[in-house]
């Protein structure tokens, strides 16, 4: 199965990875890719953390205590060493580990705020890193807000707040720090709001992007191009302006399906998305999809 056109032809690899016998994702919800080319899954299974090499080889697993609210997967690299950041939103919190699972800090519910009345309200969704290491988490299952901390996990402020207006959010459900321009900015998957919404680093509205989204989930970068899973079945790509370059695996109208996401397997068509939940570029610009499915997919677009 050949989709796209152009730069952006793919070769559609459904299934990808070699999970071996008694290994079975949950809902797959994040993924990332680490410089020697490693494909990490984060998905609501006791092997939350799934590590592939780029062959599709099993590697490694961990993560149990993940199991439950694994959710959002970012990968950072600070001073020659990598980094994950992982939101749990069943047990509200932020870990920080190394790519082997090993602790570093944990971002805990925002009490400093003054927001929650308790840490049940906040259900953070995803993580984005500023190159002054900087962390904004997002609360996209909670109350809508964003939170800044400092390079050491030191809570810096809040901002955001559910409702449409701007500098408000509806699920800031994926962010990323755009350095595509000359002043970084931060890209909110502002997802019920069906739309992206930019923000100063210190949190002061800049802008929307409305036109070709349904319910973006998060981001990923490869150059000047941005990839968006987009929940409502397709994954986009927009250039340097945030302006479409391609939708890919379009699955018009699959969110009305009965039962949606968990169609059965009959109902899966090759080269169309269902939910598409986390998406990321490898180096050479491959993508590795994953989707809010109970028994998770995993799909490679292998550039052709």
């Amino acid at each position: 199965m050949i989709i796209g056109a152009g730069n952006h032809t793919y070769e559609v690899i459904h299934g990808w990875g070699d999970l071996p016998a008694g290994i079975r994702y949950g809902y797959t919800h994040g993924v990332v890719c680490d410089s020697q080319h490693r494909i990490f899954i984060h998905n609501q299974s006791l092997d939350a953390v799934v590590i592939f090499d780029d062959k599709g080889r099993f590697v490694k697993s961990w993560g149990a205590e993940f199991s439950q609210g694994a959710h959002g997967m970012w990968l950072n690299q600070e001073g020659g060493e990598e980094f994950l950041y992982l939101s749990d939103y069943e047990r509200h919190i932020v870990a920080k580990t190394t790519l082997d699972g090993e602790p570093v800090y944990t971002l805990r519910w925002p009490e400093q705020s003054g927001i929650y009345q308790s840490e049940q309200q906040y259900k953070p969704t995803n993580v984005a890193v500023a190159p002054n290491g900087d962390v904004y988490v997002g609360d996209g299952y909670g109350l809508s807000w964003i939170h800044q901390y400092d390079a050491a996990g030191e809570y810096l402020r809040s901002f955001g707040g559910k409702g449409a207006a701007a500098g408000q959010l509806d699920c800031p459900h994926g962010l990323w720090v755009d350095t595509r321009q000359n002043e970084p900015n931060l890209l909110v998957a502002d997802r019920a709001n069906q739309r992206l919404q930019s923000f100063t680093l210190d949190g002061r509205h800049l802008g929307f992007v409305t036109s070709e989204l349904r319910r973006p989930c998060h981001f990923d970068a490869l150059g000047e191009e941005v990839l968006i899973p987009d929940l409502w079945g397709r994954v986009t790509i927009f250039d340097r302006d945030n302006r479409l370059v391609i939708h890919l695996g379009d699955n018009p109208d699959v969110w009305k399906a009965p039962g949606y996401p968990n169609l059965p397997h009959g109902q899966r068509y090759a080269g169309r998305f269902i939910s598409p939940h986390a998406a990321c570029f490898d180096p050479e610009g491959d993508i590795y999809v994953v989707e809010w499915i109970s028994d998770g997919r995993v799909t490679r677009l292998h550039r052709v």
